[in-house]
């Protein structure tokens, strides 16, 4: 095996995204991941300290790239455009990447302060989106954390082929989307009357 030249850390977390999102987060390894780098597995240890720091790597690579279609989805659109935009656009970043959404959910040090950084970008989005409401504080976070789990709960079970009935997810996930938003303005209402 002769050694790469030019590689380092982002090269490595390239490939091993490559790898999770083709095989699974569990599958990763540091020996497949040096293997599919064609250098030896002790060589990777000059670019990751160790697996689970490559994961937490990756959960917030994953944060970042989830951030980022979520953002472009939202510019220029306001209220439920907005909310359909930006759901429609976490949906899409797990079906092109399966193993690295994966990863955003199991990543090995929450007190991470980057982490936590890329995960309350996030949020910062979506309440942003959900200011147009009018919500109190407290209700745009339980919007959030409702909204976050329609589209967690969905695309896990997409995912794992959990959808057997052949009508179209696509249409399912906007009867979903619409059905969220007609309850938030219901609460939106009720906080106004």
């Amino acid at each position: 095996m002769s050694p790469r030249m030019n590689l380092d850390s982002n090269i490595v977390l390239q490939k091993a995204v490559e790898l999770i999102d083709e095989k699974g987060l569990d599958q990763l390894s540091i020996s497949l991941l040096a293997k599919e780098l064609n250098i030896r597995p002790p060589s990777l240890y000059n670019h990751v300290n160790s697996l689970s720091e490559l994961k937490q790597a990756l959960a917030i690579q994953g944060l970042h790239k989830l951030h980022q279609y979520m953002m472009k989805a939202a510019i220029g659109k306001s209220g439920d455009e907005a909310i359909r935009s930006i759901s429609k656009s976490y949906v899409q970043f797990v079906r092109v990447h399966p193993g690295l959404y994966d990863a955003t959910n199991r990543f090995t040090h929450s007190e991470d302060i980057e982490l936590q950084q890329a995960q309350k970008m996030i949020v910062d989005l979506v309440l942003q989106v959900f200011e147009f409401y009018h919500l109190q504080q407290d209700m745009a976070i339980h919007m959030v954390r409702g909204l976050r789990s329609i589209l967690h709960g969905f695309t896990s079970i997409e995912q794992m082929g959990g959808f057997g009935i052949p009508l179209n997810l696509d249409d399912s996930l906007s009867i979903l989307i619409n059905t969220f938003i007609e309850g938030i303005h219901s609460v939106a209402r009720s906080t106004t009357d």
